[in-house]
């Protein structure tokens, strides 16, 4: 049980009058008028002890992220994103496995973050005075301008924030943004901006697509977010720039010092300021990465294209189909399967492993029945794979069902002779032999001489079917949380694809 840590005030706004245009009003008449309070409560948790020593223990970096085209999103199954991979190399580095945590719209991500259930939020998050109150920003590993973007469809396109106020056209924005901190102080400072507030459910690239088919009139967006979505939506138009120069960084807890420092080491190699302020030095891998996702990359566009259809693809990969058909014959979980093959072949139906494994679940000819050439024939190899892991689970039966898919994806790894060897270890240390966690800690003993030599089946490469297991059911919860922001846009705005719900045929 967490407790609360205090209320935190943001005591930085003056009290003043902001106009809010209702969506859909049309009359003077219509607007709500009303005073931002200068105390604005929210309680937050008190962050656990969690700093780098404990992240490397249990050998898992979580990262919290929003599903989104510059942050984290599925391309044919397989995960990618511009965060991601920055993330990503952050830990590889540090020989850590990565979880991905995806923020659902009703979800604080610093009571995530405070909790433990994420170690760093990697969202393009702008260091703001008031994330500080509750955040620990890295150094920076990018600078962004904030810019209004119109619709297409309006007669005129203001040039100037000054010829925006006095069009009224009303700034479709989410409250707990950075861009509406930077409007309150635009109006603040004496500008009258028609902000109309949407839903905290809908995520800036959500927004822009709004715009892009004329439903919003305008928003406020990153720059490189703009110039990403730009090359995949149509409609839209970039205006005046309100804020030059933001810091882009992660964000972890307040009480992690070790893990403020490894990440600010790795940041330093890849982004740093120079004597020139309107020049920064990157690493040639950050440079990629921004081609990759902001600067070039026609081919991303194609990914993203909203007014693309195809037949046969779902949501995870284009296997969904097959892979649901196989799963219910099988009575197996259908995105535990999509999670193996992501993990054995990346959805590769041709690959082929250093051991002979073979097709998109990496199928051993040796423990099948099946023609080798046939084994590349992705539904004879999902059938086949799916075959092999449904009796290891019916040999783990008596387990409860997360021990039992541990145990079923351990061995179908690195076999039943080195499970029941981890097994019978875990019961010479006096640990139940039918939990995951004692059982793993037993393979990777199982790398060690002394206890490898008196082994039955001998030395094991134990990080491997324990990383597998990790990755899987990391994969897993991470698919399931895509699921259901699908289910919950489709439901909020159906037949608004987007990019979370692109691939719904």
């Amino acid at each position: 049980m967490y407790k609360l840590k205090y209320d935190i005030k943001y005591g930085v706004f003056a009290l003043f009058a902001l106009v809010i245009t209702i969506s859909g009003c049309s009359s003077e008449s219509d607007r709500v008028y009303f005073d931002q309070p200068e105390d604005f409560p929210i309680t937050i948790l008190e962050p656990i002890e969690r700093d780098f020593a404990e992240i490397r223990n249990s050998g898992v970096l979580r990262v919290l992220t929003y599903y989104s085209s510059n942050t984290y999103f599925l391309h044919q199954g397989i995960d990618v994103g511009f965060e991601y991979e920055l993330v990503r190399e952050f830990a590889r580095e540090n020989d850590l496995a990565l979880e991905v945590i995806i923020l659902g719209p009703d979800q604080s991500p610093y009571d995530l973050l405070n909790s433990g259930i994420g170690d760093v939020i990697a969202a393009n998050y702008t260091i703001t005075p008031n994330r500080r109150n509750y955040v620990t920003f890295t150094r920076p590993y990018n600078l962004v301008d904030q810019v209004v973007v119109f619709s297409q469809d309006l007669n005129h396109i203001p040039e100037t924030i000054e010829e925006l106020a006095d069009m009224q056209i009303p700034i479709a924005i989410q409250r707990n943004s950075s861009y509406y901190e930077r409007l309150i102080d635009l109006v603040a400072g004496g500008l009258k901006l028609n902000i109309q507030l949407v839903s905290d459910e809908l995520d800036t690239e959500s927004i822009l697509y709004q715009v892009a088919n004329g439903t919003y009139e305008a928003t406020i967006s990153d720059d490189n977010m703009f110039k990403a979505a730009n090359r995949y939506m149509h409609g839209l138009e970039e205006g005046p720039v309100i804020a030059q120069r933001d810091t882009i960084a992660w964000a972890i807890r307040t009480n992690s010092p070790d893990l403020e420092s490894r990440m600010n080491q790795f940041l330093y190699q890849h982004f740093r300021f120079t004597a020139n302020p309107n020049r920064q030095t990157r690493s040639e891998f950050l440079n990629v990465l921004r081609q990759r996702y902001f600067d070039e990359g026609p081919q991303l566009a194609e990914f993203f294209n909203p007014d693309w259809h195809y037949q046969n693809i779902g949501i995870i990969s284009q296997y969904d189909e097959l892979v649901r058909q196989v799963a219910d014959s099988l009575e197996l979980d259908w995105l535990m399967l999509t999670a193996m093959i992501a993990q054995e072949s990346s959805f590769n139906p041709t690959a082929k492993s250093w051991a002979g494994a073979v097709g998109l679940m990496q199928v051993l000819p040796r423990f099948s029945q099946i023609e080798y050439n046939d084994l590349y024939d992705p539904e004879i190899n999902v059938r086949e794979g799916a075959r092999i892991i449904a009796e290891h689970l019916r040999h783990y039966s008596y387990m409860d069902k997360e021990n039992q898919w541990a145990f079923a994806l351990a061995t179908y790894n690195a076999g039943m002779g080195h499970l029941a060897d981890g097994r019978r270890l875990a019961i010479d240390h006096n640990k139940n032999p039918n939990e995951w966690e004692p059982v793993a800690d037993a393979l990777l003993k199982l790398m060690q001489r002394r206890y490898y030599q008196d082994a039955r089946h001998g030395f094991t490469r134990g990080i491997e079917p324990v990383r597998y297991v990790n990755e899987i059911m990391n994969r897993y919860r991470t698919y399931e949380a895509i699921l259901t922001l699908a289910d919950r846009q489709e439901q909020r705005m159906p037949g608004i694809l987007g990019i979370r719900t692109l691939n719904v045929p």
